[in-house]
């Protein structure tokens, strides 16, 4: 109860979220350093929400039947394991033996059974358990929690994702995603580990989700970008649990070559910034697409995995695109890092938004406000 009435308090706090961004303020500085609400955010707002594990190729492109990950290691430390029957079915599993919680799989292998390495407990592929030795006495055995919990698994194109407590709709997504993406041959994007890196950013993650949802730093912190892009123009949707920003073009700037069907055809665009609750962000270009995906450390230090998928490589190398998205990392790095600092004055409480190019951040804002609620 001690936690309870301490989140209830700290909520409280951060009532300040206004449906209407024209009178709403910021979440409050404390937002971004109260541990109690850092805590609550890992039931409250990342395990009902709907987290990307990687593409499908990537686990099961060779002999693999099992491969054990970890959801957002070193904050849900949730084990689980992927596996794919003769059906090609795949299926997220908790990783966790129902007998006395040894961890099943230690690697990606080639298996038609999972074999507990501690006791010798059995399970097949879709989680049900086959056989216990020295157990022919247990009485009411085996139960239903006795096989091993399965996760719901959603697939977009090649890419999976799952969710520990699924409370969104993750069809409402999918079908955004196609409305303006159906055009690319997406399943044909090659993943290129060469261009894929990560950074350590020394900053709350939600601090970085905030600068990623709105370009209004654009023209005072990312100039090589700022002249590719049609500021003026520069625009953001809100849905349910995701937005998109849509970056049009300059005069000289590449932008995607739209079929008339498209909702926006004749229109230059340049990029979709697709951001999905809470923690991830599929970036659209005409090379191809950089997933960026936030991962959470501690309330100073962030993991940011930037996986980069080519559709157009020559495009890609004569925009010098990787250096670019490197510079431009670098710069919100800068600004994101100085705002973390900045928030531990005692004399910044909470702000304002722009109602014109902060709709993506109120947005997040009253996500957040509302989950934690």
């Amino acid at each position: 109860m001690l936690f309870s009435n301490q989140l209830s308090i700290n909520i409280m706090q951060l009532n300040t979220v206004n449906p209407n961004i024209q009178k709403s303020e910021t979440l409050p500085a404390d937002f971004y350093s109260n541990l109690t609400i850092w805590e609550a955010m890992k039931e409250k707002i990342f395990a009902p929400s709907w987290q990307y594990l990687g593409d499908r190729q990537s686990f099961f492109g060779g002999q693999e039947t099992i491969f054990p990950i970890t959801l957002l290691d070193k904050y849900l430390d949730e084990p689980l394991l992927l596996t794919q029957d003769e059906d090609e079915k795949i299926r997220c599993l908790s990783n966790v033996c129902t007998h006395r919680g040894f961890l099943l799989a230690q690697h990606p292998a080639k298996h038609r059974k999972i074999i507990c390495g501690y006791h010798g407990r059995r399970f097949n592929l879709s989680g049900k358990m086959e056989h216990m030795p020295e157990f022919k006495d247990a009485e009411g055995f085996p139960r239903s929690c006795d096989h091993l919990h399965e996760l719901p698994l959603r697939q977009w194109r090649q890419f999976l994702f799952t969710s520990l407590e699924s409370n969104i709709d993750w069809e409402i997504i999918a079908e955004e995603l196609d409305r303006r993406l159906s055009f690319l041959p997406i399943e044909q994007f090659r993943y290129a580990p060469e261009y894929s890196t990560e950074y350590m950013v020394h900053a709350h993650w939600a601090l970085y989700c905030d600068n990623y949802l709105e370009g209004f730093h654009i023209p005072f912190v990312h100039h090589q970008l700022n002249q590719m892009l049609d500021y003026s123009t520069y625009d953001t949707e809100v849905f349910p649990h995701m937005n998109l920003q849509i970056g049009y073009s300059s005069v000289e700037g590449e932008h995607f070559q739209l079929p008339p069907e498209h909702p926006d055809y004749g229109k230059k665009i340049t990029a979709f910034y697709y951001w999905i609750f809470p923690n991830l962000m599929l970036n659209f270009y005409p090379w191809g697409l950089s997933i960026n995906v936030v991962r959470p450390l501690n309330p100073s230090l962030s993991r940011i995995s930037f996986i980069t998928y080519l559709y157009d490589e020559e495009k890609f190398l004569e925009m010098d695109a990787a250096a670019l998205t490197d510079k431009v990392e670098r710069e919100d790095e800068f600004v994101v890092e100085g705002v973390q600092k900045g928030l531990r004055s005692r004399f910044y409480k909470t702000g304002r938004f722009s109602p014109r190019r902060e709709k993506g951040v109120h947005h997040f804002h009253s996500l957040l406000q509302q989950a934690l609620s």
